[in-house]
Formats: structure tokens, C-alpha cells, sequence
């Protein structure tokens, strides 16, 4: 039985460094954009307002560099960017999409939860 659980604390150590890459909530929108379309970059900041343009940046450049996003440069008159999903962040939809879905459907208790506790006599 210890065994098992040292297993697991070491399985939680060693994805400790990943899951800090692609699961900050910047990073799991983004990615639950782009799982329905590529978009340029004041799309996906319009979609996610309130993000700051250094948050959008700072986010888009750490899925670009972690392989779950991908960057394409569009020569026009005005240079044009837009991102999409690669076949590794793809793998993510799932569980973000489901993660999302459970936030919408369990944020008002969550809120409720924070309010009794904020009550609370300390």
C-alpha cells in the first residue's frame, strides 16, 4: 500500500512541470478557442476579454514553444498572425472542453461556497 502511494506522489512530481504549462486558465481558454477555429490574435483577445495584450502574448508564446500551438505569418499589406491548434494541443479538447463545461455549470456554487465561507466569523 505505501508503495502505491509513493507512486503516485512521485506520478504527481513528475507532471508537476507540464501541468504548469498547460494548465493555467489563460492557456486552457486559448486552447478552448482554438479548438473550434484558427484565429488571429485580436480575436482571441476579443474572446477573452478581459486578457491583457501581454497575458495573450506571454500565453500564446508558451503553447507555441510547449508544440500546442502553432503560429503562421500571413504576408499581406499588414502583417497578419494566426493561431491554431496543433495535432498535440488537439489532444487537450476533450478535457478543456469538459473542464469548462463543469466551471459554467458549478461556478454559482462555487460562489456561494466562497460567500458562506467569506461570512464565516473568523
Amino acid at each position: 500500500m505505501a508503495s502505491n502511494v509513493a507512486m503516485n506522489l512521485a506520478e504527481i512530481s513528475s507532471t508537476r512541470p507540464v501541468l504548469e504549462q498547460v494548465a493555467n486558465k489563460w492557456s486552457v481558454l486559448i486552447l478552448t478557442v482554438l479548438c473550434s477555429e484558427p484565429s488571429r490574435f485580436n480575436a482571441i483577445k476579443r474572446r477573452l476579454d478581459p486578457i491583457t495584450h501581454k497575458a495573450l502574448t506571454e500565453a500564446l508564446r508558451r503553447l507555441e514553444r510547449n508544440g500546442l500551438v502553432h503560429r503562421r505569418v500571413i504576408p499581406t499589406s499588414q502583417v497578419a498572425v494566426v493561431y491554431s491548434i496543433t495535432p498535440l494541443g488537439r489532444t487537450l479538447q476533450e478535457p478543456f472542453v469538459a473542464l469548462v463545461a463543469w466551471a459554467a455549470a458549478h461556478g454559482g456554487s462555487i460562489e456561494q461556497a466562497q460567500e458562506a465561507f467569506d461570512a464565516r466569523p473568523l
